[in-house]
């Protein structure tokens, strides 16, 4: 009997020290569980003073500013609200111009030097067949037959007549033009080299691409052929034309000018680098379909 109950008693008493150190292992894991919730809940009541902190200050700042205003006199508060108005339209004005960016492209020139073959080129991937002299501006808005339609920005591009009758077509365009690939015959420059560079100048000191600073590509057409002119060729030659130009225009009265805006440095020779647009030349083939440089000239004003 004692030994049963010894053994009864030993018993008991194991169940009660498991049963306590089963009590404090769950005790130590909801200790655990619930210890990134009181961290959680002691970060938020961290914040919110730091935010309470924030509104007394801002409510502080906000009474210095309004005590500040009412000492301001009222004339002086006025100019103030004006010109900050002022300068919330300007702000605004210029980022829908930019949102607004004309994508017209114009192509200029002489006659036969290949404008309408190269348009055909850009928008068809085609000379269709050879040049054909247009008498009316040949215009269409399309996206580059080398790129993809559905993400690209359509180009307004616009063959001008290069015949001397038809050039004042060239003047409605160019006030909203982004840029112009002014088209030279590099296979039969010489004889016309003059003429191109009096085209040029007209174009260079026009008005409107002054003040817009619209950018030029002297564009080296049918560079395909053995014997045509190099870039650097025509560039030199057409720089010192239009160099005698200006020494022959200078000396006429002011009132026989058409153009307001002299060409080039004073004191200096002509050089394309002295105009205030950004001029660029480049060499294409548009019976073959060499346009690479023209596409990237057009894409760099007339962004995708």
């Amino acid at each position: 009997l004692s030994f049963s109950f010894f053994t009864t008693t030993l018993s008991s008493s194991r169940r009660t020290v498991f049963a306590g150190f089963v009590a404090s292992v769950h005790h130590r894991r909801a200790h655990l569980w619930l210890l990134p919730c009181f961290s959680a809940a002691e970060e938020a009541k961290n914040e919110m003073e730091n935010l309470e902190g924030l509104q007394i200050l801002a409510e502080q700042w906000l009474h210095q500013g309004i005590e500040f205003v009412q000492q301001i006199p009222p004339p002086q508060l006025y100019a103030a609200i004006g010109v900050l108005l002022l300068t919330t339209i300007l702000f605004f004005s210029v980022r829908l111009f930019r949102r607004t960016k004309s994508n017209t492209v114009l192509l200029s020139g002489l006659s036969g030097s290949g404008k309408t073959v190269l348009f055909y080129q850009l928008r068809d991937g085609s000379s269709h067949q050879g040049a054909v002299t247009s008498m009316e501006p040949n215009e269409g808005t399309f996206v580059l037959h080398t790129e993809n339609t559905k993400k690209t920005k359509p180009v307004h591009l616009v063959d001008v007549p290069g015949h001397s009758r038809l050039r004042s077509k060239l003047e409605e365009y160019l006030p909203r033009a982004a840029a112009v690939v002014f088209v030279v015959d590099a296979l039969e420059f010489l004889p016309n080299c003059r003429a191109a560079s009096e085209y040029l100048y007209d174009i260079l000191t026009n008005a409107s691409v002054v003040k817009n600073k619209i950018p030029v590509l002297l564009c080296c057409n049918k560079t395909d052929k053995v014997t045509a002119h190099t870039k650097e060729f025509i560039r030199k030659q057409m720089e010192k034309e239009i160099e005698k130009l200006r020494a022959s225009r200078s000396a006429v009265s002011t009132a026989d000018i058409a153009n307001d805006f002299a060409l080039g440095i004073e004191g200096e020779v002509f050089s394309f680098t002295h105009c205030l647009n950004k001029v660029t030349v480049a060499e294409a083939s548009g019976l073959t379909g060499e346009t690479d440089q023209v596409q990237e000239f057009i894409r760099e004003y007339v962004k995708p």
